[in-house]
């Protein structure tokens, strides 16, 4: 892949490690160095321009890389150049190799889940016209050399079949560990990334028991459980007193009024339609009734009516009062 620029001198290296900041490398001794906006803004095109040739050759929708995403996460990309073609003296980039630290959640062979962070292939790209030359297999071994790590040891992001088919190649990488995400890890990877799970506490009880036994403490004697009778809602007096039936003072003690309809239409008198009551308080005897009504002291609004009545004067209340009693008596 070729550029308007000279990727040879921007470039000192066969293979060149840019990080978040895109700074340039180092220059050799004896080299010319541009300004360094102009040096920041050709890593910028040549990281962009990769991006959407991988991109292109993967059949995705929008580019995986571009330098606004390398300056916001912690990645670092491995550049390949080709020194040798050198078309009008600038040279040409041939591929390269993203790479980054991902907190996953994966599946192990046993179907549990796992929290790791392993180094993550995130983005490959060989220029097609120079691919199967090796040049491939040299810029990931150089990765796997400065990130001290085995190729069982990295998780894949969506893999194409051509990287697949180069894994299984250079470095026997088969088998693969069913995951529920877009990460492809092979067989191996938890070898190096877990410890193997500590036993259920159960087992480790036993396996302790077994191996060093303690004289088990004695049992302690609990006291005897006393039976159970039958539940009594209520004592005996109370089911006694519940059995006397008591009656209510009149006129409490009416009788209800049926709740069922009469057998008979109502007659359109008042005879017999009457409201049923209860029994009534004891019969009085005559006499003993007008002895009470002579003690009762009168009302006090017939004192108030006689007082204020203009008809009736003092004399003529005397008169009326000063009568023979058997005249008072005819009236």
């Amino acid at each position: 892949m070729e550029f308007p620029f000279d990727v040879d001198a921007l470039l000192p290296e066969r293979i060149t490690v840019l990080d978040q900041h895109l700074r340039p490398p180092a220059r050799r001794p004896g080299t010319t160095t541009p300004a360094r906006v102009d040096v920041q803004q050709q890593l910028m095109t040549i990281v962009d321009e990769l991006g959407k040739a991988s991109a292109k050759a993967q059949h995705l929708p929008a580019p995986i890389t571009s330098a606004s995403r390398m300056q916001s996460n912690r990645h670092v990309m491995y550049v390949l150049k080709d020194s040798s073609a050198r078309p009008a003296g600038k040279g040409a980039i041939i591929g390269f190799l993203k790479v980054g630290y991902k907190k996953l959640f994966v599946l192990d062979d046993r179907e549990a889940h796992n929290e790791v962070e392993p180094l993550c292939i995130l983005d490959f790209y060989i220029h097609e016209t120079l691919q199967r030359h090796g040049h491939g297999r040299e810029l990931f071994q150089y990765m796997l050399q400065k990130e001290r790590v085995e190729p069982h040891q990295l998780a894949i992001d969506r893999p194409s079949p051509k990287l697949l088919k180069f894994l299984n190649k250079h470095y026997n990488l088969e088998t693969t560990v069913p995951q529920v995400n877009n990460f492809v890890i092979f067989e191996g990877f938890f070898a190096h990334q877990h410890r193997p799970p500590a036993p259920p506490l159960r087992a480790t009880g036993h396996a302790r028991a077994a191996a060093d036994p303690v004289p088990p403490a004695p049992a302690r004697k609990l006291p005897p459980k006393r039976a159970e009778g039958d539940i009594k809602p209520y004592s005996s007096s109370d089911r006694e007193f519940l059995k006397v039936a008591v009656e209510p003072p009149w006129p409490l003690n009416r009788a209800p009024r049926r709740a069922t309809p009469p057998a008979h239409p109502p007659r359109s008198s008042s005879l017999g339609n009457s409201p049923e009551r209860g029994p009534l308080r004891p019969f009085v005897p005559e006499q003993e009734l007008l002895r009470s009504l002579r003690l009762c002291p009168p009302h006090p609004a017939a004192r108030l009516l006689l007082a204020t009545d203009p008809a009736a004067s003092p004399a003529q209340r005397r008169r009326t009062s000063s009568l023979p009693r058997s005249e008072e008596s005819r009236y």
